[in-house]
Parts: structure tokens; C-alpha cells; sequence
């Protein structure tokens, strides 16, 4: 049963027009590199638009991997497809695996999180159904549904290595975030306690010192690219959807790291972060 008649699930018409347009979202995205404002995390202000980040972050992340797994489960029938290849499966589990952390168990697991404006939230709400969108439908599908079409697409080497860089990048990525998870449980602690005995609370800040935050500021950023590179290898090179994802999540999150990169030389001083990368490791 169609959610919304030839989009959710969408049509093979609609799922063209949609990745047709999903490619020029690079344009969107850098349209950050004008604007210094960003409604989350410490760039987040006062408004009367915010939403209480935790609220905010989950519900603007979940709807991702909840529409990959309904068009999965619902358009192979439309078109026949009694069985999904392993390889589908596969792909389609990583991006459900993914999203567990990132939209589920991050806002959970997080000691704070500050408020995220509602455009923002919006806008993600956007990127996640268009996105979902185009890797379910390819998926379920418009991409390969037999072993001798993903032969042609990607070899299960390629595939395999493609599984293990996946992996890479989200074991870094997690161990990245519980970087910054710590320095927040201290920082909370440090609050509670000049709280405790009446005095006034500033926030603080530090520069992360462990693990990738030795060479680089923004290493969860950098991680996630990579898992999400392994990603587009295991689905092969043609896969569009999967090489739509990796480019636009670069479009969207290149500029806040080069902001934020501006935002610690101006806070803790050049030679306090001299010798980090900001997020490409030997080239920026």
C-alpha cells in the first residue's frame, strides 16, 4: 500500500526525477559557504523556533532509515520481486545500522545537547526522505536484482572491501563522538559543582585531544565520508544514489568544518590547534 500514490513508494518515473534533481544538492549545501549562521550544536542562539535538541535531533534523523525500510519491504512486490539478492540486503542493513547510532542511540547516549532551530530540523527532514528515497528505491528495484546484474555492478571483492571501509568509518566515527561525549560529561560535571556551591556557570570549551583529534578538529566528520565512501565501493561506481549521498553529505558538511575550524583559531588561538588538520588529513 502506497503512502503517497508514485512517490512513497515512488515510481521508476518519479525515482528518476527525484535523483535527477538530488544531484544538484551540492548547490544547496554550499550556499553555507555565504551564511555564518547554523541553528545546532554551539553555533546553536536563542529563539522561539528552537526544539529541544534531543527531540529535535531524533525525529529529523529517523525518518531516513524508516522510509529505506518501507519502500524495501513494499515496492519489490510492485514489481514482481519475490527475493532481494544478499548484496541488497547487505547494503541496505548498513544504512539501517548506520542510523540506529546516528538517530536513535546518539541523542540517547549524548550527556547534552543543545537546541536545534527549526529550519534546521526541517531541512534535514528533507534531506532524509529525499535521500531514502533514492538508495531504497535503488535497492528494492531500479538497481540490481539478480546475481548476474551485480556482477556487472560490483564484484563481491569490491563489495567485501567496500563492507570493510564501511566499518572503518563508522567504528572511527563512534569513537570520534564518544571523544567529545567525554569532554562533556566533564564539563557537566565541572557546571554541577561550581553550581553546588552558588557559583555563576559560563560555558567552557577545549580542543579534543585523543584519539583522531591529534591530527585533525573534525574527525567524526571526516569518518562518516568514509564510511559512506565505502558505502558508493560496495554498491559499485555507477551506483548514483550511493555516490549522491557521499557528495552531498560533503556539500553540506565541508563549510561548517572550515567555520568551525575559523571558530577555534578565534577561541583558543592558532597555536593552540597549530599542527591539526580541520578535516582532510594532509590537504586542509
Amino acid at each position: 500500500m502506497a503512502i503517497v500514490q508514485d512517490w512513497l513508494p515512488a515510481s521508476r518515473q518519479n525515482y528518476e526525477t527525484l535523483l535527477w534533481w538530488w544531484q544538484f544538492y551540492p548547490i544547496v549545501g554550499s550556499m553555507q559557504w555565504f551564511v555564518s549562521w547554523y541553528g545546532m550544536g554551539k553555533t546553536s542562539v536563542a529563539s522561539k523556533l528552537n526544539i529541544p535538541g534531543r527531540i529535535a535531533w531524533m525525529t529529523m534523523e529517523v525518518p531516513g532509515f524508516v522510509t529505506l525500510l518501507y519502500i524495501m519491504s513494499t515496492l519489490p512486490g510492485e514489481h514482481g520481486i519475490t527475493d532481494l539478492p544478499w548484496q541488497n540486503k547487505v547494503l541496505g542493513s548498513l544504512f539501517v545500522i548506520h542510523y540506529i547510532y546516528r538517530a536513535v542511540l546518539f541523542p540517547i547516549i549524548q550527556p547534552s545537547m543543545s537546541p536545534i532551530h527549526a529550519a534546521v530540523w526541517a531541512s534535514a527532514i528533507f534531506f532524509q526522505l529525499c535521500n531514502a528515497t533514492a538508495i531504497g528505491s535503488w535497492l528494492a528495484a531500479y538497481g540490481p536484482t539478480t546475481q548476474d546484474e551485480w556482477r556487472a555492478q560490483s564484484s563481491v571483492l569490491q563489495f567485501s572491501i567496500g563492507v570493510v571501509v564501511f566499518f572503518v568509518g563508522l567504528t572511527a566515527n563512534y569513537f570520534s563522538d564518544e571523544e567529545l561525549r567525554e569532554i562533556r560529561r566533564g564539563e557537566l560535571g565541572r557546571q554541577n559543582g561550581l553550581k553546588k556551591q552558588g557559583r555563576t556557570v559560563d560555558k567552557h570549551y577545549e580542543v579534543p585531544q585523543n584519539g583522531l583529534f591529534k591530527y585533525m578538529l573534525f574527525p567524526h566528520y571526516f569518518m562518516e565520508w568514509v564510511e559512506w565512501t565505502g558505502y558508493w565501493i560496495a554498491a559499485g561506481v555507477s551506483c548514483t544514489p550511493a555516490r549522491c549521498f557521499l557528495l552531498n553529505e560533503i556539500s553540506a558538511m565541508l563549510p561548517r568544518a572550515v567555520a568551525g575550524g575559523k571558530w577555534y583559531k578565534e577561541k583558543f588561538g592558532e597555536d593552540k590547534i597549530k599542527g591539526n588538520w580541520v578535516i582532510i588529513p594532509g590537504v586542509y
